[in-house]
């Protein structure tokens, strides 16, 4: 099992000190450039640690927003590509629906892939609902757009012999011609991310890698239908390394300690609801067909935040942003504890869902400090990631899945 370190990059000295919403509306008056350099210094020095520790690095982005100062993930990853040397590096993700230039995408990708030398894999994602407003999207198509970025990124990445012309629905380009290409063939592993099971069919169908963020328990129905979609195109069983599963994650001396530290990374749950209703559920953001199962969805665009939630143990469910670290630990959200305990905790987890070959864990979040988070994932790499090696699933059979694949 491969692990991977993650943080948002939070900017946290602004979440107590101002009332309301988080996102969009926060203006930008309130972040310090000097506090923000202090705690960019922070995250890549957590990530530069990592080529020490044998954990891999994985970076998202995010906009107009006080939870997360990644504007751009390819920025610290040409960064790391440059100053570590044996880890991977992932790209989880670049909003591609909501980019308006998926060549200049494919050439940043290019060129990272050649800075470290084959060590990047490349992740792409759809764009939060709040995201939809600022790159003035439709979300109506904004799945539609997203097909159509990943199909002419590939092409871009894997056509060598000459330019060519693409004249899309949402993207039109004359010669398209990218140096460098990249350092592996025919491109780095793709990987692509769902919250819900429906999209588990159609990603399967592009062989990408399928991750899913603090889903617990849940998780099993995205990566059966992946699995099940795998079986019936005759490709036989997927093998653990296209799954990946991301986790808040703390190991401490104590379970206590470990508790405190895990409560100060979901911070980064706690703030899920700070944000204006206009900007919850754009209209088209959310599929037709769930819309229509949930009434609420319709009438009160607060409930979109509030609905999600997480299954326990005894199949009662929680909401996410309102649950307490044992209710968390319970449904498989957070890994918290001494080595022995996360390590017992991430084995339940990976037989429940049938095996993952890549654990990506937040061991950053909220206002966990520096020194806690270096202590911790020292402790981690020491003291469970070994012992993840030689993790078990046995036989495996998903069950049948019906194919709900998106408009690509």
């Amino acid at each position: 099992m491969r692990v991977w370190q993650f943080t948002e990059q939070p900017y946290h000295p602004v979440w107590d000190a101002v009332p309301g919403p988080l996102k969009n509306v926060l203006p930008n008056s309130h972040i310090d450039p000097r506090i923000a350099a202090d705690l960019y210094d922070q995250y890549l020095d957590q990530w530069q640690m990592c080529d020490d520790l044998g954990i891999n690095i994985l970076i998202n982005e995010h906009h107009a927003t006080a939870t997360s100062m990644s504007a751009s993930c390819t920025l610290p990853l040409a960064v790391l590509a440059r100053t570590t040397k044996k880890v991977r590096l992932m790209s989880l993700g670049i909003p591609i629906a909501n980019r308006p230039d998926p060549v200049r995408v494919a050439e940043e990708i290019a060129m990272i892939d050649c800075y470290s030398r084959g060590r990047f894999e490349m992740g792409f994602v759809r764009g939060a609902q709040y995201e939809v407003f600022a790159a003035m999207g439709d979300p109506v198509t904004q799945t539609r757009r997203f097909g159509e970025a990943y199909r002419l990124i590939l092409k871009a990445l894997t056509t060598h012999d000459a330019p060519f012309d693409w004249q899309g629905e949402f993207f039109q380009y004359r010669g398209v011609n990218i140096w460098p290409r990249c350092y592996q063939d025919p491109h780095p592993p793709v990987w692509m991310v769902s919250i819900g099971a429906g999209p588990g069919a159609w990603i399967g169908e592009q062989r990408a890698r399928v991750a899913t963020f603090l889903t617990g328990r849940d998780s099993k129905k995205l990566f059966d239908g992946y699995r099940s979609r795998w079986i019936e195109l005759g490709w036989g069983m997927p093998p653990p390394e296209q799954f990946g599963y991301m986790a808040m994650m703390a190991v401490a001396d104590t379970e206590a300690e470990a508790k405190r530290r895990a409560w100060h990374i979901a911070g980064y749950t706690r703030t899920q609801t700070r944000l204006a209703p206009q900007f919850n559920s754009p209209p088209g953001y959310t599929p037709a067909r769930f819309v229509a199962l949930d009434q609420r969805l319709r009438t009160d665009p607060a409930y979109v935040a509030e609905s999600r939630t997480v299954q326990r143990s005894d199949g009662s469910r929680v909401p996410l942003y309102d649950a307490t670290i044992d209710d968390l630990i319970d449904a498989h959200v957070v890994f918290a504890g001494t080595a022995d305990q996360v390590f017992e905790q991430v084995r339940a987890y990976n037989r429940h869902v049938g095996g993952i070959g890549n654990l990506l864990m937040m061991g950053q979040g909220g206002d966990l400090s520096h020194a806690d988070t270096v202590d911790s994932l020292q402790r981690f790499s020491r003291d469970v990631l070994p012992r993840l090696q030689d993790l078990q699933v046995g036989d495996y059979q998903p069950a049948p899945a019906t194919p709900q694949p998106i408009a690509a």
